[in-house]
């Protein structure tokens, strides 16, 4: 009976889409994190009566008979629009107020991109991510170096002891991507780029489309926890209603069994 196995595949749609969902409400509270969402496709058909076949002499059937064989999730999609920004009054704490990526220096030597502007400093004075991977280009602070100020444009300036005028230390450059949903999670908050996403934009913060940074802030997560739950709820119906279409095709099948005895 083609109604189980239609059905059958609802319930493995969903059960997709719940997977997806509790992601999102599991990162609601990480840094720079972009919900994902599922898109899905409908199987081929099966033809039992063709559309436009010849009724008689003169006429057409319009419609005909096409049954559908169910669905099957066609992707899951990043979506990178902005998450909200809070002050933490932490200088090392950078938020991207526009379109970009920082890039980071990853153990294999690869560039990896990040949302999640939490630095800190290493043992070397780096600039560098939680998990001590280093700004690309690399950034150092001195020693010796009283306070940090990180401009809209990315450059880093620091105040030296003993000095009048602030030293520059570098500057900060953000990447964009023409498709940044081909972008690869690695988790740890990191992208790495793919032949789908196209290949970085390299620039300064405020110019070519990229955003401008703000120290002192970091960036939220961009789920909603209100439009999750009501995603979930959806998905948990149509679950069961999936599931109660299984039993009714079992239910058929048993009582045409019953009949042929």
């Amino acid at each position: 009976m083609r109604a189980l196995w239609t059905a059958a595949t609802g319930m493995q749609a969903k059960q997709l889409d719940i997977d997806v969902i509790a992601n999102n409400l599991a990162n609601i509270n990480t840094t720079g994190f972009k919900k994902s969402r599922v898109d899905f496709q409908d199987l081929m058909y099966q033809t039992v009566r063709v559309k436009g076949a010849p009724n008689t002499q003169e006429n057409q059937i319009p419609t005909g008979i096409e049954v559908g064989l169910g669905v099957r999730p066609a992707a899951v999609q990043k979506l990178f629009f902005q998450g909200d920004a809070y002050e933490t009054g932490n200088p090392l704490d950078i938020a991207i107020e526009g379109d970009g990526f920082f890039q980071v220096l990853l153990a294999d030597g690869t560039i990896g991109y990040t949302r999640d502007g939490s630095f800190k400093l290493d043992a070397q004075g780096r600039i560098v991510t939680s998990d001590g991977f280093p700004l690309e280009p690399p950034i150092t602070v001195p020693q010796d170096a009283e306070s940090i100020t990180i401009g809209q444009d990315g450059t880093v300036t620091a105040k030296i002891a003993g000095e009048t005028e602030p030293q520059e230390l570098g500057v900060i450059e953000l990447a964009r991507f023409i498709n940044p949903a081909g972008l690869q999670s690695i988790g740890r908050n990191l992208y790495v780029a793919t032949v789908a996403s196209g290949e970085p934009q390299v620039g300064t913060p405020g110019f070519d489309g990229l955003g401008t940074l703000a120290q002192g802030f970091l960036e939220t997560s961009n789920v909603q926890v209100v439009e999750e739950m009501v995603r979930m709820i959806s998905a948990q119906r149509a679950y069961e209603i999936n599931s109660k279409a299984i039993s009714v095709a079992d239910e058929m099948m048993s009582i045409a069994n019953n009949m042929k005895r």
